[in-house]
């Protein structure tokens, strides 16, 4: 397929030529800009700028549907690209796509605007399922449709959200805001089990074979949608304690598996192996949570700023590396200070507050200001790398 600007003298400006660029700088501008709102209204007393949605569900809505469904689009489109062999959407196309992603991000924040929110955030989740789902019928790839049912999955759940929003589904914003977290966890933990010993075998410099088990990816996606409904729509606090310590146990031993020392050596291997991590842990304080020795936060933070935080963070520069032509092997070394800097807040977030309540706000406060800065870092690197052209001169 010849397309344009597949020459030396392609324009400057590549911003809109794969989905990755502008959803992953947009996703990381926002990953900034949202939480250092987050950390006015929390720790500095703030008023909200909305009255109709309070600030922790704007907050958990915007971390969920706003940052995470941003990196998920910049990676299905670049993805299904290469699944397919299929250009996805790019230039004018994809400018639209992404407007439909930015104006409730802005509309949000405002009581007159909730309805123009709902609107395009709807709308752009079912923009972006048919540009990912028409090439993947053209050439009848049915394995990644799972992955497609939890992005109109995503869909719903934040239908629920509005629908709570606008006073018509009681428990609409909670079931909305939990089942899209939840879908992204397990959409970490479907793609994770795909890609994370795939980058470690081929990315440690060694041989080495990673052990995978049958019976851990039947039973972990089995107990975790037991799991999932048990949590968000219903009372059964101990059973879903002790699913969530079943599947800490399942996904331990599958981490396990995939543990090599030379991992260390590489900021984009170790970053993804610790997001996994954070996740399990966040399986094990759930089940602790369950009798009351831990908050349900700490376990759902370990989660979304451990797990999701670090894993978003990693792939987008490892995306962002390999699609414009350099070397995933070499990042820059500043992507690896970010990268330790999440780490650090995710354990500010989660465990020290079990050590010391008394200075919850503290910790929290500082565990934000560990997130925007590593991705600053993140923008310094690459916002350059994502507007300019591929170093090879490709389109893409």
């Amino acid at each position: 397929m010849t397309l344009p600007g597949q020459n030396p003298n392609q324009p400057r400006l590549a911003l809109f030529n794969l989905g990755f660029r502008p959803f992953f700088l947009g996703a990381a501008v926002y990953a900034v800009v949202s939480i250092f709102i987050w950390l006015g209204l929390y720790g500095l007393g703030w008023s909200a700028p909305t009255s109709t949605i309070n600030p922790i569900a704007w907050h958990a809505h915007e971390m969920i549907f706003g940052y995470s469904l941003a990196v998920i689009a910049g990676f299905l489109l670049t993805a299904v690209k290469n699944w397919t062999k299929i250009q996805t959407i790019y230039g004018f196309k994809l400018g639209l796509l992404f407007c439909c992603w930015l104006i409730p991000r802005i509309a949000i924040l405002f009581d007159q605007g909730l309805l123009i929110a709902a609107v395009m955030d709807i709308l752009f989740i079912l923009l972006l399922a048919s540009c990912v789902l028409v090439p993947i019928i053209k050439v009848k790839q049915w394995k990644q449709l799972g992955i497609m049912a939890k992005l109109l999955l995503m869909g719903l759940a934040n239908i629920l959200f509005y629908l709570g929003a606008f006073d018509i589904v009681e428990s609409g914003i909670r079931w909305g805001n939990y089942t899209g977290l939840y879908l992204i966890i397990g959409l970490i933990l479907t793609m994770g089990r795909r890609v994370i010993p795939f980058f470690i075998e081929r990315g440690v410099g060694y041989p080495v074979t990673l052990k995978n088990y049958l019976w851990l990816d039947i039973s972990s996606l089995v107990i975790f949608l037991l799991f999932f409904i048990s949590t968000v729509f219903t009372h059964y606090k101990i059973i879903a304690a002790w699913l969530a310590a079943l599947l800490f146990v399942i996904h331990l031993i599958r981490i396990a598996g995939w543990y090599t020392r030379g991992i260390w050596h590489k900021p984009l291997l170790w970053s993804l192996y610790l997001a996994y991590a954070f996740i399990i842990i966040g399986f094990l304080l759930f089940a602790l949570s369950g009798y009351h020795y831990v908050s349900v936060f700490l376990a759902i933070h370990s989660m979304a700023f451990g797990g999701i935080g670090l894993v978003t963070l990693s792939m987008m520069s490892r995306v962002s590396l390999g699609h414009t032509g350099r070397n995933v092997q070499q990042p820059p070394k500043l992507i690896g200070l970010a990268c330790i800097l999440l780490t650090i807040g995710g354990v500010i977030r989660v465990f020290l507050p079990i050590l010391d309540m008394s200075h919850y706000v503290n910790w929290i406060v500082i565990s934000q200001l560990c997130w925007i800065i590593a991705f600053v870092f993140f923008l310094i690197i690459y916002t350059p790398i994502l507007i300019k052209p591929r170093v090879d001169h490709q389109f893409g």
